[in-house]
């Protein structure tokens, strides 16, 4: 099968326009959704498929090493929205041209699957029914499906049957999805059981803080998180013995798990079952020290 056939399947399977105004599809591409890389290839003979969260020069070259030459990624290829190259091009940025000679020497295509992965994929049993395939694969590979309170969109929440600690999900999260630590804000003893996932945290948090402290919400699953608004209101609760607390892990961290749940599904979305199909990790790309 062509790489350019597995693309449009993968298209059609997915659900391709928002639960808010489903007048309005998604189209082939979109401002994220689209060939990075390797366009040229498109009418090649599929040998392999690696999905990851960030195709990074590693997992480029781990792809080729399994054979693959087509890689599905959630997140952007050259580190700026919408995968502009025109800017790297011209200034001749040394790792965009290392990068880009991988891809040259390998023949492999990267394609984003971001907006149309979240608009929706048939809930597995439940084929009418559409669930976010990245925050799905994320809650299904803690174990914690059987516990969303909500299928679709951001913020997502989350009701655990039993209270674990702050600490506890720190570690559920470590363990499960192969991470080298995280962050925890407010106390680690704080006991757990109304999680919520929310937007990406970059300034202005009113609308957060509110639904925080309507809804009872005693953990924040952060992706993003800056030291003001949202951040000092958390800390500021946890002082005053409010049983509130953040426990951090980052982006990619956090969506990396929809991407390995993607390989369950995607022999289905393609309409085969022929093509060697691998998740690879990107990786955790924190490091953490800290004092003895």
């Amino acid at each position: 099968m062509k790489i350019s056939q597995i693309i449009d399947n993968l298209i059609s399977y997915e659900r391709g326009y928002w639960p808010q105004d489903p007048t309005q599809p998604l189209g082939h591409d979109t401002g994220r959704d689209k060939v990075l890389y390797g366009e040229d290839h498109l009418n090649d003979e599929c040998t392999g498929i690696v999905t990851t969260c960030w195709a990074t020069s590693d997992v480029i070259e781990k792809a080729h090493k399994m054979g693959a030459n087509l890689i599905i990624a959630h997140e952007a290829l050259f580190w700026n929205h919408g995968d502009q190259q025109d800017w790297l091009k011209e200034s001749k940025n040394k790792t965009y041209l290392a990068k880009t000679k991988l891809l040259d020497k390998y023949k492999i295509v990267v394609r984003r699957d971001h907006d149309h992965l979240h608009s929706g994929i048939p809930k597995p049993g439940q084929p009418d029914t559409w669930v976010d395939g990245i925050f799905y694969g994320f809650a299904k590979e803690l174990g914690w499906e059987k516990y969303l309170k909500t299928d679709l969109g951001i913020p997502l929440y989350i009701d655990l049957p039993h209270p674990m600690t702050a600490r506890e999900i720190g570690s559920h999260l470590i363990n499960k999805l192969n991470l080298n630590g995280c962050r925890i804000e407010g106390d680690s003893d704080t006991c757990c059981q109304k999680l919520m996932i929310p937007q990406h945290n970059l300034g202005d948090a009113k609308d957060y803080i509110k639904t925080i402290d309507k809804k009872g919400i005693d953990c924040l699953l952060a992706m993003e998180m800056i030291d003001f608004t949202l951040a000092e209101y958390i800390r500021d609760s946890s002082m005053l013995r409010q049983n509130r607390c953040l426990v951090q892990i980052g982006h990619f961290n956090t969506e990396e798990a929809g991407m390995k749940y993607m390989i369950n599904w995607l022999p289905t979305a393609i309409k085969t079952d022929k093509i060697p199909m691998k998740f690879i990790q990107s990786g955790d790309m924190y490091h953490y020290i800290a004092e003895s």
